[in-house]
Order: C-alpha cells, then structure tokens, then sequence
C-alpha cells in the first residue's frame, strides 16, 4: 500500500523530503526525483546555486562570443592588400588613339595600334616608384579587349598591332612576374560594341570573358569594377548579375578582393580627388549600396561598427584626364601635389591607386616617369631611417598603426608632450585603422607621447613610428 500523506501534501503531488528518504522502486516514481536518492535538502540546494553561477557564467560567455563574432575583421587577403599602400592604375586601351575618355564602341579595332609598347618599361618604372602592383584596364565601356577574347571581335586579336597575334595581358602579367609586382584587372561590365548588352544573355558573355581574364594569366591580386554607365534615360537597360560575377571571381580567383561602390572586398573612396576621409572606418553596411550607388558620398568615412570589413582605396589620375591626351603633358601633377594626395590617402588608412596614362606610343610617358621617380626619393628621405623612441632627435611625422587584424576600434587619438598633454602643440583626430600619418611641429622623439582610444576609454593596440619629414623643394 502507498505510504500515507505528509502535513502539507497535496493529493497526487508528493512533498520533497527534509532527510535522506527510502522508498522501494515500485514507489520511487510516484513520490521523488532521481535526485531525492539519498540526497540530503541542503546538498539539493548548493546545487541549485552551483547551476544558476554555471548558467550565469555561459550566459557571459555566450554574450561576449556574440559580441565579439559582430565586430567585422579583415581577410587574410584583405590585410595583405592593407600592406601593398601604393599601386599603379594603368588606363591604356582603344581611348588612347581616339582621345576619348568614353569611348562609343563604334571604333575599328584597327585604330588600336601601339608603335612601342614595353609592359617591361611600365613595370620596372612602378618597381622603382616604390609601387607593390598594378591594375589595367583590360575592358572598358567600349567594349575593346586587350586580350584575343574568343568571344568578340573588338580585341586585340582583330588589330594590326602585332599582326593579331598579340596580347597586352599577357605582356603585362610576364612583366609582373619578372619585377615581382601583383598583378589586377580592370573589366567594365557596361560595354558599348556588344550587341547582347542590354539583355539577359550579356551577363552570361560577360562571365565568359571574366572567366578568360582569370583562367589565364596567373594570380590576380584585385578584380576592379566600374560602377560607371552613360546610356541615359533613353539607353540600353542592363540588369547586372552582380551575384554571379562575383561567384565567378571567387571560383577562378579566390584570393582576389573585388572593388565596387559596394565592394564586397574593397569600397571606392567616393571621390576621385585623390584624398581619404579625415574620418576613415575600414568598416561598412555593405548591403546599404549597390555599384553605381548615388550614396557615394556615404563611402568616404564608412561607417563604425560597420557590417562586413570593405575599406577604401583612393583612384586618381596623374593627368586632368584617365587616358593619354599630348595636350596634358603640362598639366601633369607636381611631386608637391603627389606628396598631398599620398598623405592624405595611404596616411589617413586607405590604399593609393595612382593613374599612369601610358601613351600611344604604349610606353610610360616620361613625365610620369621623371614625376615617380622623384617621389620616391622624397619618401625615401622620410621613411628611409626610423627615430627611435628615447632618441633626442627631432621628428615632425608620427605614424600611429593599429592592429587591425582584431577590427578597427580607435576612434580618437591624440599626440601631444609626455609632460602635458593639453599643450599647443597637441594633435588629435578620429580614427587610425591600418595607419595614421601625423604632422607635427619638430620635437624631441623621447618627449613625444601618444594616446588612443575606443568607446571612450585607453586603447592600446597599436604601434608608433618617429620620423623626419624634408620639406619638399
């Protein structure tokens, strides 16, 4: 028979017992719990106390892993292509001959016709520029290739340059090894020859020759997208299959970052200027913008606390103009100009993609020539010998470097005197990233002090370089 009823137990509910209790199995499931079994109230209620402390510790956990998982980190890839800084952007297609900057796709392949070309010439003057790599233009609006596509007659391979048999991709990736540069593409989607254009069976063109670009002339180093269209409101509608571009980069070339308004590796600036945001976050919410986004504006500072990591580089041209025009050869920018706009591109945490028009002649003019060399010798006389710390020397540039391989968090950062702080010669901004580029007043290294913070609070991940900046005759 069932033991009888406690003071206090409701029917059909046993009350748990204040002392060691023993039943019989037959009974253990109406009356207790496994863990009644010998186990006296107080032990019962450590252990309560021992799981809420357990459940509370994983709940920090748990919290601070999401936490953590929501800050977006750079790639591998995207953190080598921090490193690079400064590379060439090389606009020499069809315009070149036509002296257009759009060209209409109208153009006989014939009038592409370079007397001299030397991809040797471009790339040993980039090498000694200090330059890490270097992006053509292998197709742009007109629809021209560099390359003998298979899949258009507006190429290289319809021209009288090199009897049809050449191939300027080919000349430059051989270059590219030979004085160890990387090696990107440019290939605008917006084509003016291609008579598809305009309907769906163009995107599946334009993965062909994607394709053909990526299978045949190594590894490529960044996929350059041009937002740009001009068709106007009467012109032809093409609704791009940005998805299945990209997928078709990612399975040719998975280690190349691609570059949109929108990424998704690497973001324009937003201006062509030749200048990065005072403010500049690495980070962006990606899915905000598509190429050839009217927010462009929203691209110079990115935005903190971003979504995905997508940072900025800066394209800009040594000319007025993209391509080779012999009317510009004096308005070619000054080593001061070059100085400004490298200071306030690779300085302010961006990379510098500069613009060399090669000429028709298909060689590196020589005043881009003579315009890079000096500009390497002005940073070789900044960077070339680093001020210790505890030096007595004077320094008028401090390069503040953030660790940026766990995010960008630096969102103030002041450099001023170890003694005070809060004196004139005091210079702070707002974010750092891959590097901060500083301008001071000379000053004893060993008196200078740095500070940095995020969310208000010390930050010390980063690193700091002294040096001496000559004023640029």
């Amino acid at each position: 028979p069932a033991p009888p009823r406690r003071r206090g137990e409701r029917e059909g509910v046993p009350a748990r017992p204040n002392k060691p209790t023993f039943v019989s199995v037959r009974h253990f499931s109406q009356y207790c719990r496994w863990e009644d079994l010998l186990v006296p109230n107080h032990v019962q209620q450590q252990q309560v106390m021992y799981k809420k402390y357990f459940f509370i510790v994983i709940l920090q956990i748990v919290v601070l892993a999401t936490m953590t998982s929501q800050i977006a980190l750079p790639s591998a890839q995207q953190l080598a292509w921090h490193d690079m800084k400064y590379y060439a952007f090389v606009h020499f297609n069809m315009n070149t001959f036509t002296g257009a900057e759009w060209g209409e796709g109208s153009e006989g392949a014939a009038r592409f016709n370079p007397t001299a070309l030397d991809c040797q010439q471009w790339a040993r003057t980039f090498k000694a520029a200090g330059m890490k790599g270097v992006i053509i233009t292998a197709k742009h609006h007109d629809g021209f290739c560099l390359w003998p596509s298979k899949y258009t007659e507006h190429s290289v391979q319809y021209s009288t340059w090199r009897d049809g048999k050449g191939d300027v991709l080919r000349e430059l990736a051989d270059a590219c090894r030979m004085f160890d540069l990387k090696l990107g593409i440019y290939i605008s989607p917006w084509d003016r020859n291609n008579p598809l254009y305009g309907t769906p069976e163009y995107n599946e063109y334009f993965k062909k020759q994607l394709e053909e670009v990526l299978t045949q002339y190594g590894d490529i180093f960044e996929v350059w997208f041009d937002g740009a269209c001009g068709e106007g409101p009467n012109g032809k509608k093409q609704v791009y299959d940005w998805a299945g571009f990209v997928a078709t980069v990612r399975k040719f070339q998975p280690n190349a970052l691609i570059f949109s308004d929108a990424g998704p590796d690497i973001r324009w600036v937003g201006n062509e200027q030749g200048f990065a945001g005072e403010t500049n976050w690495c980070t962006l919410n990606r899915d905000r913008y598509v190429p050839g986004t009217p927010l462009y504006q929203e691209l110079t500072a990115g935005q903190q606390g971003g979504t995905h990591w997508v940072p900025a580089e800066v394209d800009v041209s040594t000319r007025p103009g993209w391509y080779f025009r012999s009317s510009e050869d004096n308005a070619v920018k000054s080593i001061a100009k070059l100085d400004s706009m490298y200071y306030e591109s690779v300085g302010r945490g961006a990379n510098l993609l500069l613009n060399i028009p090669v000429d028709n002649r298909g060689l590196v003019p020589p005043q881009e020539e003579a315009l890079l060399l000096a500009f390497k010798k002005t940073l070789d006389a900044t960077f070339g010998v680093e001020i210790g710390a505890d030096s007595k020397e004077l320094v008028n540039l401090v390069v503040i470097e953030e660790d940026i391989a766990v995010g960008q968090h630096i969102e103030h950062w002041v450099v001023g005197l170890k003694e005070d702080i809060d004196t004139k010669r005091r210079v702070e901004g707002t974010t750092v990233g891959a590097r901060r580029y500083v301008s001071i007043v000379p000053t004893v290294a060993e008196h200078i002090r740095v500070d940095a913070f995020a969310n208000k609070e010390a930050y010390r991940r980063f690193k700091v370089h002294f040096y001496y900046k000559p004023k640029i005759e």
